[in-house]
């Protein structure tokens, strides 16, 4: 599934429209382009409407806010949600400020979303109130682990039930879930989360993924979340003395080009867990 997944994104080449974080959109265009679909950037809201009503899907990631980004994510996703478009959120730093918690609920309260796709803490803070987010990282108590597998797989599920949404909740263990099923997801480096930005690449991607595989929502965010980790496995292993996070960075956006599905196939670590 995870392969016809990634043949969907390329052969329908989605236009993906991302309000994001400007620290790291460069990279965000570039992955998406990498797996094969294309990318825009808009956040002028008095644009916001019309650049949505031409694509196929909705990135809103609040890594970095401002009023008027604000505005054009409320616009946008209100055209999105009329025109039955995939939506995305990003909730980045949710539960390191005010605003940033409070402009995550606000968008949760209003727009109807296809998947959320945060780590533990940005996640916790949005369903039960906890605030250990650290920055816009996960606090260190907040990690999936074998030892709270379950209850972590039982918390993601039910926050699917409540959202109505596909939820991603990446960190060392990846888990994307809906009401009833969980991927439970091992791909990926630890050396990924030392480069600023593969988190909104992954936002980015899996917008592409899902926006071209609309039947099958859940599985097109666990294919999208594969597709990353194995990049990360794949560059990580073209790594040379004296190259550093620049260049794993490159890496991973040439792996993502390069994925094909027999790769995909051949790579990706992950089980599958169902309600009883």
């Amino acid at each position: 599934m995870f392969e016809k997944c990634l043949t969907n994104v390329r052969s329908a080449a989605p236009l993906v429209h991302n309000i994001t974080n400007y620290v790291t959109v460069n990279d965000v265009a570039n992955a998406i382009l990498a797996c094969g679909a294309s990318p825009i950037m808009a956040d002028e809201p008095d644009e916001a409407e019309d650049i949505t009503s031409i694509c196929a899907g909705l990135n809103i990631n609040i890594g970095t806010l401002n009023q008027r980004t604000i505005q054009a994510m409320h616009r946008a996703a209100k055209k999105a949600a009329s025109l039955g478009h995939v939506i995305l959120l990003d909730p980045v730093g949710a539960g390191a400020s005010r605003l940033r918690t409070q402009t995550a609920a606000d968008l949760l309260d209003n727009v109807p979303f296809t998947v959320i796709r945060g780590n533990v803490s940005e996640l916790k803070a949005l369903a039960i109130g906890s605030t250990t987010t650290k920055g816009v990282d996960a606090d260190a108590a907040d990690t999936v682990t074998d030892a709270n597998l379950d209850r972590m797989i039982d918390f993601v599920r039910g926050y699917a039930k409540t959202t109505k949404c596909v939820i991603a909740m990446t960190g060392a263990i990846d888990l994307v879930a809906d009401a009833d099923t969980c991927y439970v997801i091992r791909n990926g480096r630890p050396e990924m989360s030392r480069i600023t930005g593969t988190g909104c690449q992954l936002s980015g991607i899996m917008t592409a993924f899902v926006a071209a595989n609309r039947e099958h929502p859940l599985e097109a965010a666990a294919a999208a979340v594969c597709t990353m980790g194995l990049a990360g496995e794949i560059g990580w292993k073209y790594m040379q003395r004296g190259d550093g996070n620049a260049t794993y960075r490159c890496r991973i956006i040439d792996a993502i080009c390069n994925m094909d599905a027999q790769t995909l196939r051949a790579g990706a670590k992950y089980e599958i867990r169902r309600n009883q």
